[in-house]
């Protein structure tokens, strides 16, 4: 089976509302892309509203990686057929009966987001296989034309690497023809970037998000800034006494998390770890997202930082999901990843569907 191309996940978002109407809600968001495409997501639940109790799953955030937008269609596909009909969900051995599903859809609202970069989804299905920024066209000092901002790097938290970080000590580039890892000419300055936010904006209930990303495999959690601690709030990326030594492993600085918040993502990691394993053997790995490199200005972090840089905000625990082995596996490779995704995105469901019952 190929994989959905940007018109194919478009249609696939709309025949689901239609078929689904008491159980979905379109959702279209304000930002068009640089090359005037849409960008929709599908609000799933039995009760759906801004303040209704939110995961927020986004898939297609780097284009290279295919599966993560075919994967969250399946996973929305799955769930309102099973919910429909009266039934369980099963992939390999990671089974989640009538009752589970039921809880999931009666008690929370999934909102899935499964195509965030549709630009660089084209151009990496049709152009460059190994593409991965969205197509912004840049100009750089030498006053060539470069294409791309890295989505993934250009959230507001902690942007300025070259201000947070120590030297060389983040993934990140302010060169506009790097061509993977160029974070923009400013914080949130990319329309699928304020798309996400838009999102946390606009639904107050979230209290989750998980954006699914390949190859890996892996589930992280926070922090990817630098190392987690518990013990030291002061260190935290607002405070400027530290920047310019974030990203160094084996230093005393580290990011604070409370031991709660550290607590919960942890034991929901695992969920997703212990799921996806049932699927088809495969061993994610599970930890804070520091454990693959330091970053700046990733989903991840920034969607649990909002509460801690704006007190009003509610409270966000944010994931990164890296599915599968590869960037674009052949057909049995993807259908045995898009099943750990849905497996693994429904055990997150289920326990967080648990806890705030």
């Amino acid at each position: 089976m190929a994989y959905l191309n940007y018109d194919e996940i478009v249609s696939a978002v709309q025949i689901l509302a239609e078929k689904y109407p008491t159980l979905t809600t379109q959702v279209p968001l304000p930002n068009l892309t640089v090359e005037s495409r849409s960008v929709g997501a599908l609000a799933i639940g039995k009760m759906r509203g801004p303040d209704q109790r939110t995961a927020i799953f986004v898939g297609g955030v780097h284009a290279r990686e295919w599966v993560p937008p075919d994967a969250l269609i399946s996973l929305a596909a799955d769930l309102l057929e099973a919910y429909s009909s009266g039934t369980g969900l099963r992939y390999g051995s990671s089974y989640f009966d009538k009752p589970t599903v039921a809880s999931i859809v009666d008690r929370i609202q999934i909102v899935i987001l499964p195509c965030a970069n549709p630009d660089g989804r084209v151009f990496s299905q049709n152009v460059d296989g190994d593409w991965r920024k969205n197509r912004r066209p840049m100009v750089n000092r030498q006053g060539a034309v470069c294409y791309g901002v890295d989505i993934n790097r250009n959230f507001d938290v902690a942007w300025d690497f070259k201000l947070h970080f120590a030297p060389g000590g983040v993934s990140a580039s302010d060169d506009p023809c790097h061509k993977y890892l160029y974070v923009g000419p400013a914080a949130a300055s990319e329309p699928e970037t304020r798309n996400i936010v838009w999102l946390l904006d606009s639904l107050p209930g979230t209290g989750w998000f998980v954006d699914v990303h390949s190859a890996i495999p892996a589930v992280f959690h926070s922090w990817g800034l630098d190392s987690n601690q518990t013990t030291a709030p002061e260190q935290n990326f607002l405070n400027p006494a530290f920047d310019g030594i974030r990203g160094n492993p084996d230093d005393s600085y580290g990011e604070f998390i409370t031991e709660a918040d550290l607590d919960t993502v942890r034991g929901l990691a695992r969920a997703m770890k212990d799921a996806i394993t049932l699927v088809a053997g495969d061993d994610y790995n599970v930890g804070p997202a520091f454990e693959l490199y330091a970053t700046s200005g990733a989903s991840d972090d920034y969607s649990y930082s909002r509460h801690l840089a704006r007190p009003e905000l509610p409270k966000v625990l944010g994931f990164t999901m890296e599915c599968g082995h590869e960037f674009q596996p052949d057909d049995g490779g993807r259908e045995t990843t898009i099943k750990e995704v849905c497996a693994g995105l429904l055990a997150f469901c289920a326990q967080v569907t648990s806890a705030s019952a």
